[in-house]
């Protein structure tokens, strides 16, 4: 069953509580540990949330207020003009993780499209549901007068802002429609969108789209004077009792608001009279205005009277009260068990529940966004520290990941240098690292270098190696932080800032090896693009390998992207598709993907396949219809290092996808190299992925 579910407003007002009551309840009914999520909390007067309170009391969640949203919309507009958007992403990622790490799942509720955040809700709305890799329930309001062509226009131009987006919609609402219109509408939808998504409409509600007394009192800081039981009446249409009584009774309607100057006796005891007699419609309210209150004699009158309709004072005049009482907005608060009960009937009489549950259990997730990638990776490297070694301390963007990491406490960091030095050089480049937290090992003084020397000279004699020249390889950082790995004295090694990829490699191939069964070392990017992570392989390490090695190296990609979270999904690259090419290297990817086949008939793989084949489904349907990885690969196998290295550098420069990276596969332990030109956050990353390799063994 799918993990979560994003339920996304067209426009302000537009129903979403119907939906949220209804699937709320129909999750408990599935499972008992359902959690909730509002990430964007429209905040007015520092008041609390009643969607989130009601949700929580009437449901009786296990779960605090605190927790159950993330920012108000003041906030995220602060973030997003100072330039931390992608801050606003990463902190609702983590609270979100943190109530899955709980619930069996989650109902993530979008924004109201009230308050400061309206300009951008629409697209946050998308990005929220696209970075936590869940699927959408878009409901779409029917705006009074707005034609049924107008309506599925805006409704398919929603749905389609989503899915371009890589946002599975499950289901699309209409609420709010002309009762006439719903066979029109239904069939309108049923022409615009696919088969596979769940389509509704629900008919306008009196009792839902009207607001309350209860609601006229909190939106207008109404006081009060008599009535409290009635406060819950629902108010069906309101007027100005300036007129004579006599006129003014005219105008009732069901429900009717009467909004009257405090100082109108008349009319106020008029409109309790009315509402005790048969012949004429139920008031729900009085609201008097202007700061004024009857005299003495007339509120005990009222107060001797059995049947009163709340009255409320407010300060304001009778034009802005009216004004005022015409803003407000239904909603459904806690204490309106009525409107509470009511959305939950619409929901089940037309919410097709059972294709809508069914839509839920069989939703698979298909990608995995840079954000989601990029958090499961420090969480789980967090879960069980791992200790890294880092060769290369005198290098400045070495020591800054270093400080990063020891602030973070993600991984237990070892440098390689003098301590002494590294403090000096830490100060220079202004890097305030905590050595408190740091292990720093000079090789040369180390209590480790004898036995690494005689390690080293026993395991590489039979090439010719004598004991002073093992002493004379072990002061080399790379020998002795690969020695560190070899003897468990560290988990993992990330090297290359300084010294070559060969200078890296080598003492992991002499003495570290490959695993049983692997026969050559392999690398991968994990390639961070705007809607996907995709690995690449093999893009560092072999220039040109055999069809065998070739197959190797994908068996070895499509497991580490298991490992990482990803589902295997292979595309072994070429210049043709399927059987068109011809050609010696076309022909070695061929030979390699059924070496693959053979090998591991589990894996979904797709050879030889052109790179826009593998990852545009729309090319995909056009050259290979049939094929369960075109379209959507996943894993992309280059056939040479040429091709691979190129791809992945031209990408990354003309996107700005963040390659991380290279990851070694293949070895019996984790060593990882760096580009000499490499960021601080390439090697924070690749220590990482380092540490999750490391809990692997």
């Amino acid at each position: 069953m799918s993990k979560a579910i994003y339920i996304a407003a067209s426009h302000s007002n537009s129903g979403k509580s119907i939906v949220t009551l209804g699937l709320m309840r129909l999750l408990l009914g599935k499972t008992t540990k359902v959690g909730y999520l509002k990430p964007i909390i429209t905040s007015k007067n520092n008041e609390k949330d009643f969607h989130i309170e009601t949700i929580l009391s009437h449901f009786d969640l296990d779960i605090e207020y605190k927790d159950a949203y993330v920012f108000t919309g003041k906030e995220v507009i602060t973030k997003r003009n100072q330039g931390k958007s992608g801050e606003i992403i990463d902190t609702i990622i983590k609270r979100y993780k943190k109530l899955e790490s709980k619930y069996d799942f989650i109902l993530v509720e979008g924004t109201d499209f009230e308050g400061d955040a309206t300009s951008y809700e629409a697209e946050l709305n998308v990005l929220i549901a696209k970075n936590l890799g869940i699927p959408a329930l878009i409901i779409s309001k029917a705006k009074k007068g707005i034609s049924v062509h107008d309506l599925i226009e805006n409704t398919k131009l929603i749905y389609d802002t989503f899915t371009s987006d890589q946002v599975n919609v499950l289901s699309v609402v209409i609420n709010k429609a002309n009762k006439n219109h719903k066979e029109m509408i239904t069939e309108h939808l049923n022409k615009i969108l696919p088969v596979s998504v769940v389509k509704s409409v629900i008919p306008y509600s009196d009792k839902l789209s009207n607001p309350t007394v209860a609601e006229i009192v909190r939106e207008l800081n109404a006081e009060v004077l008599f009535g409290e039981a009635g406060l819950n009446n629902p108010i069906g249409a309101y007027g100005v009792g300036a007129m004579q009584l006599r006129n003014h009774l005219e105008h009732y309607v069901d429900n009717y608001l009467v909004v009257t100057p405090g100082d109108r006796a008349d009319i106020i005891l008029g409109s309790l009279q009315a509402n005790s007699s048969k012949n004429y419609p139920k008031v729900s309210g009085i609201v008097l205005t202007g700061g004024l209150k009857p005299e003495k004699t007339i509120l005990k009158l009222i107060d001797g009277l059995s049947d009163v309709v709340p009255i409320l004072s407010v300060k304001t005049g009778t034009f802005e009260a009216t004004t005022d009482v015409a803003n407000v907005q239904a909603q459904i608060y806690s204490e309106n068990t009525d409107k509470i009960l009511a959305s939950l009937r619409i929901f089940d009489k037309y919410i097709p529940t059972e294709e809508l549950t069914n839509k839920l259990i069989n939703f698979k997730v298909n990608g995995m966004t840079p954000k989601m990638f990029q958090y499961n990776m420090i969480d789980r490297a967090s879960k069980t520290k791992k200790r890294i070694v880092l060769p290369e301390g005198n290098d400045p963007r070495i020591l800054e990941a270093a400080a990063m990491l020891a602030t973070l406490n993600i991984v237990d960091v070892v440098l390689l240098g003098n301590i002494e030095e590294l403090k000096i050089k830490a100060e220079k480049i202004d890097v305030a690292i905590n050595f408190d937290k740091i292990k720093v090992i000079n090789p040369i003084d180390s209590e480790y270098f004898e036995d690494f020397t005689n390690t080293l000279y026993e395991l590489r004699k039979h090439k010719g190696m004598n004991l002073d020249t093992a002493k004379d390889t072990m002061t080399d950082v790379s020998y002795f932080g690969t020695m560190m790995v070899h003897k468990g004295l560290v988990d993992g090694m990330v090297s290359g800032a300084v010294n070559t990829t060969q200078h890296t490699i080598r003492p992991a191939l002499q003495f570290i090896k490959t695993k049983p069964g692997v026969s050559v070392v392999s690398s991968i990017f994990f390639m961070c693009m705007e809607n996907r992570v995709s690995i690449f392989g093999d893009c560092a390490i072999n220039p040109d390998p055999t069809a065998e090695q070739l197959a190797e190296i994908a068996i070895s990609s499509a497991d580490s992207a298991a490992n990482f979270g990803i589902e295997p999904r292979v595309a072994m690259l070429s210049y043709s598709s399927g059987s068109s090419g011809k050609g010696a290297q076309v022909d070695k990817v061929r030979t390699a993907t059924e070496i693959v086949k053979q090998k591991r008939p589990d894996l979904k793989i797709e050879g030889p396949i052109q790179y826009d084949a593998a990852v545009d489904p729309g090319v995909a349907k056009s050259k290979m219809p049939n094929s369960e990885v075109a379209g959507k690969a996943t894993v992309l196998v280059f056939p040479d290092l040429n091709t691979g290295n190129n791809t992945y550098k031209a990408i990354q420069r003309e996107t700005g996808a963040l390659a991380i990276g290279p990851m070694l596969q293949g070895l019996n332990k984790p060593v990882n190299d760096l580009s000499r030109g490499c960021t601080v956050d390439d090697i924070f990353n690749t220590v990482i992925i380092t540490a999750i390799q490391a809990q692997e063994l």
